[in-house]
């Protein structure tokens, strides 16, 4: 007899299937450290804004910390990715940026200028973004891959519901107290993560590189998802010369076609969630309402990515994404006009209707569509330079679009801003019908 075998062979039977359901429960019960640090990350942006216009700021500085902390993402994003391909360990990263998250919540807690508040919001960046590879990869070292996808839906699904109970948490706290202690209740759920982390993650016996996240369909969607541009390699001028080049051939300009939609689509959305917050806070929108009207977007947009899949399939790729960009465009164009002719608390109304729809609806629909139609045009090779040059273009244009934002909205009014973001998201729509005509065309060079 076998040592450890008890001679029934029904029991041991059930014995080991026991075990493994045990050893498969451990290998992913990891994910599930996440959800405190997402619900401390859910209203921050939200949060800072406030802040700042709490303190008699204006959109001009609410603009210019929020261009701050997009700026720094840029280069967070190529070190922390680095750094990780070097340090070939993912738990210390994990842990060293849940324990910065929760630092600088506590810093937030003594900030009482624009210019601190800003600079914390800049370093906070650059903490959050650490965590943000580390996360995928580790799922795809500690799964089958015949599970990735689940796995990187749970993880999804785990950050979804911690963002949406963040904001549900602020709006109540902000209905009792003020808006300023609850930083130090976000950085406990940090340091709870950081906890967790530390208990429950392994580091992996297989070490898998980075540009596994771009040959992945399910890690690539994620990754975007959090941070919305990956740096595989630092794009230089000739990868943006050999991108852009197919634009002189109609059979292949419909790459640069669509990465030029995406760049105006980030450019729009970066003007319209620049002003939203202001727009509330300049009608007299109390700190609950403003986050009431957050919190509707998220839930109808967790909601509306249960369905964006199968539908983007049915429709096809370039048909959702024009779709969902006719009906985003179609609300910030609204909103413009909303904000134009009625005032005061009356805007909430249009808000409550259009801004979910927006942002809930017809983002969750264009982030899988045009996801879908990037990782497509991907290919064998040259994965590295075409995701320099997309995420340098997402990042540049969410950048410009938040520091046009403040500008606009300040000198020109919160209606130009919302019609001129209505106008980048229609330009987008156009190019992306551009790009889907030429690449089911027949036309050669």
């Amino acid at each position: 007899m076998q040592e450890g075998s008890s001679g029934n062979p029904e029991a041991d039977s059930r014995a080991h299937n026991s075990l493994a359901i045990a050893a498969k429960a451990n290998r992913v019960a990891w994910i599930n450290s996440v959800l405190p640090i997402s619900i401390a990350l859910g209203p921050v942006s939200t949060i800072i804004q406030l802040f700042i216009l709490n303190m008699h700021g204006t959109v001009i500085e609410v603009s210019l910390a929020i261009t701050l902390y997009n700026t720094v993402s840029i280069p967070a994003a190529m070190f922390w990715g680095f750094a990780t391909d070097r340090a070939r360990k993912r738990r210390p990263i994990i842990i060293v940026s849940y324990l910065a998250t929760a630092g600088i919540f506590v810093l937030f807690f003594a900030a009482r200028t624009f210019y601190s508040v800003s600079l914390l919001y800049a370093l906070f960046s650059f903490a959050t973004t650490a965590s943000t590879t580390p996360l995928n990869l580790l799922i795809m070292e500690t799964e089958r891959k015949q599970k990735w996808a689940s796995a990187f839906a749970r993880l999804s699904m785990i950050s979804s519901i911690g963002n949406t109970i963040g904001l549900v948490l602020c709006l109540g706290w902000s209905f009792v107290f003020s808006l300023t202690y609850i930083v130090l209740a976000l950085a406990i759920l940090s340091l709870i993560s950081a906890g967790l982390s530390v208990l429950m993650i392994s580091e992996p016996k297989v070490i898998f590189e980075r540009n596994m996240i771009a040959l992945t369909k399910p890690s690539f969607f994620h990754r975007l998802k959090v941070i919305p541009y990956l740096f595989l390699r630092i794009p230089g001028l000739n990868d943006f010369r050999r991108v852009f080049k197919a634009l002189e051939c109609e059979v292949t300009r419909h790459v640069p076609l669509l990465y030029l939609s995406i760049f105006a689509f980030y450019l729009g959305t970066g003007i319209f969630n620049t002003s939203i917050v202001p727009s509330l806070h300049a009608n007299h929108a109390s700190n609950l309402v403003i986050f009431l009207a957050t919190t509707i977007a998220m839930v109808v947009q967790v909601v509306s990515f249960r369905f964006a899949g199968p539908y983007t399939e049915k429709k096809s790729p370039a048909k959702a994404a024009v779709a969902s960009l006719i009906l985003r465009s179609a609300c910030y164009g609204l909103l413009g006009v909303s904000v134009y002719l009625v005032a005061g608390i009356w805007f909430l109304a249009p808000v409550l209707i259009l801004y979910p729809l927006a942002a809930g609806l017809a983002y969750s629909i264009y982030y899988t569509a045009s996801n879908t139609m990037v990782f497509n045009t991907l290919g064998q090779t040259n994965q590295g330079s075409s995701l320099g040059v997309y995420s340098a273009l997402v990042a540049i244009a969410t950048m410009i679009g938040s520091l046009i934002s403040g500008f606009s909205s300040f000198y020109l009014g919160f209606y130009t801003t919302f019609i001129l973001a209505a106008t980048c998201l229609a330009v987008s729509a156009w190019l992306v019908s551009t790009s889907a005509f030429t690449q089911s065309g027949q036309t050669h060079c």
